[in-house]
């Protein structure tokens, strides 16, 4: 996703400067700062797909199971 930022051009500057100095652009500096401070670990958007298992039941819309069934479904 894309954002406007408005700094100060001190602020810029700085941010640029240690940009360069670590070999990073400043999109990798600002993106490594949001991700620390929002506690969001790097590459976690990813979400993967969790498979749950099918169950068929002689009555659509009416099956029971104990919780001990469906753990077992899961294991």
């Amino acid at each position: 996703m894309r954002i406007t930022l408005d700094l100060p051009v001190a602020t810029f500057r700085q941010l640029k400067s240690l940009a360069a100095r670590r070999g990073l652009t400043v999109t990798q500096v600002l993106r490594s700062a949001v991700e620390r401070e929002t506690g969001v670990r790097p590459g976690a958007t990813q979400r993967r797909r969790i498979k749950v298992p099918i169950l068929k039941s002689k009555q659509p819309g009416a099956l029971n199971l104990t919780n001990a069934e469906i753990e077992k479904c899961f294991a």
